[in-house]
């Protein structure tokens, strides 16, 4: 029994090839980040660790919105539908955060292009019918998008040199 969940584990990139494609995207966006032109006048100091640390940060936030929409859609209806200033705040976080995206649009398209790749991931998985709960997947998909990142970093740090 063990047998066989491990080689169903070994087995899962051929069976999705999706998570492969998540893969080779995070190792570029990895790279990409690490070659920007903010690590690079950063580059040596320790402002450049925290500028990487928040570059995962919103990788790692960006798969658990795409992860688990619906209890986070459910959640936010729920709050919003309380108070009618918990909904101006939240309406108004949302217009800002959306401004400061659109004023940097190479971020927004980094995280549409992360986003589109976990969510055909997620439906790869789906696919095959392999359904974990929603905070699993979710730490699943973070643990393979930090891993290409750094992958995808280190690489940066191979070719810069």
């Amino acid at each position: 029994m063990r047998m066989t969940r491990l080689l169903g584990l070994l087995l899962l990139p051929v069976r999705a090839p999706l998570l492969l494609v998540l893969l080779a995207i995070s190792v570029y966006l990895g790279a990409h980040w690490s070659l920007s032109e903010a690590h690079q006048q950063l580059s040596g100091g320790w402002f450049a660790e925290v500028f990487w640390s928040i570059d995962c940060l919103h990788a790692v936030l960006v798969v658990f919105v795409c992860t688990m929409p619906e209890l986070l859609l459910q959640r936010v209806s729920s709050l919003m539908a309380a108070s009618r200033v918990i909904s101006l705040v939240f309406t108004l976080l949302i217009v800002t955060v959306g401004g400061l995206y659109l004023l940097h649009l190479n971020v927004l398209a980094n995280v549409l292009i992360l986003a589109s790749a976990v969510l055909l991931a997620r439906l790869d998985l789906v696919r095959l019918r392999l359904l974990p709960p929603p905070l699993l997947s979710a730490l699943a998909l973070s643990v393979l998008v930090l891993f290409g990142s750094a992958v995808g970093r280190h690489l940066a740090g191979v070719w810069a040199a």
